[in-house]
This record gives C-alpha cells, structure tokens and sequence, in this order.
C-alpha cells in the first residue's frame, strides 16, 4: 500500500484521466497519528454505511451540531446512500479505520462545473488532538489536486478553533472571513514550498513518536 503521509506534493496537477465509480485502491493506505498510532486510511464504499451509521450514534451532540450545524442524531437511509455512494472523482471520501470501525471521515464534494470543492471532516471524540483531521485534509488535496480541483472552501461556526487549527496547520494560504457567527474559509490547495515543509516536519515529529512508542 502506498503510504501518501511520505508524498510531498504534486507541483503540477496531473494529466492522468481518472475513471468515475472505479474504486482507487491505490489511496488505501496506512497513517500515523501524532502520538504514534499507526491507523488504516482508505476511501469510504458505499458497503459502509453500517460502520457510518454507528461513528455518527456515538459522537457527541457538539460534534454533530459543528459538522451539520443542528441537531442530527440519526442518518437517514438516504443520507447513508449519499454519504457513502460517492463517484471518487468530483465526490470523494475517506475513512480512518481502528479495529473495524470507523473513527474519522473526511470529503469534498466538487462543486458543480467548477474547481473547487467543499471540503469537511469528522472525527470520533476519543480520536480528537492526534492529527487525524490534518492526516484526512493532507490526503483528500491530494487526491483533488490530481482530479482537476485547485481550491478547496469550507464553513464552519465562528468557535471551532480546532477546524481552523487544521486549515492553518496544513501550510495553505488560508483566507478567512467571518458572517454571522459562520467562519467561511478559502484556500488553494496547490503544494507550496511551506505546505511541503510542514508536511515533512509532521511526518518527521509522528515518525520519532511512532518509534518511541514501539520501544
């Protein structure tokens, strides 16, 4: 499996041409988190909606409401084709997996006759402060960036520092602005020497912590 957490960036996007509905194995992978945990990565199928359905019925009511902006305790059946049924091309997913089950999901959705794409993620409350959202932001430009995307936006509510904490972490020029409490964030997604540095040092920082923790 390739281990996309080693790759530097793309300086040019690419001309291969990439087949809607065919699953990309090849972004499969394995990560490792902050602390040192080494987790399984791969794009969500649409075989996963069961393992969906249980990450959302345990988060936190605040979780749910920072993501969906209200009160959703329960995804509709529709909501689980939706989420998991996605072309990999203009709407791709991936999952971070802990011993069967999920414990993170990042997105972008491209949006329509555009280059850009919403993006957005989610991780388990027991799983937050380990780089699980930077690891899923790292690889979701990567994969849009090699798809024809060159800009990823985003909203978020006016007191999720962590969002914003992953945005600023991962080296793109960030531009934010704030509107009635919402916080709408833009930013290209092309590498830039400072978003390579980054990446490079988190790799280095969560390598040695992998290290020390087999020990």
């Amino acid at each position: 499996m390739i281990d996309l957490s080693d790759r530097p960036g793309l300086t040019a996007q690419s001309e291969r041409h990439f087949e809607p509905w065919v699953y990309p194995s090849d972004l499969t992978t394995r990560v490792t988190t902050e602390n040192g945990l080494t987790l399984q990565m791969r794009p969500i199928r649409p075989d996963d909606a069961d393992i969906l359905q249980r990450f959302h019925a345990q988060l936190t009511p605040d979780s749910v409401f920072r993501r969906y902006f209200s009160l959703h305790p329960e995804l509709s059946a529709a909501e689980l084709v939706h989420l998991t049924t996605v072309d990999y091309v203009d709407r791709l997913a991936f999952i971070i997996i802990v011993r069967g089950a999920l414990v993170a999901v990042g997105r972008y959705d491209r949006i329509p006759e555009s280059d850009r794409a919403e993006v957005a993620f989610l991780v388990d409350d027991a799983y937050q402060h380990q780089g699980l959202g930077i690891l899923l932001l790292d690889h979701l430009a990567d994969a849009a960036w090699e798809r024809g995307i060159t800009t990823f936006v985003a909203e978020t509510q006016a007191d999720n520092r962590s969002m914003m904490h992953v945005f600023k972490e991962s080296g793109f020029s960030v531009n934010a602005r704030l509107e009635d409490e919402i916080i709408f964030v833009r930013f290209p997604i092309e590498p830039t020497d400072e978003s390579r540095a980054r990446r490079a040092e988190r790799t280095r920082r969560w390598a040695a912590a992998r290290e020390a923790a087999l020990r």
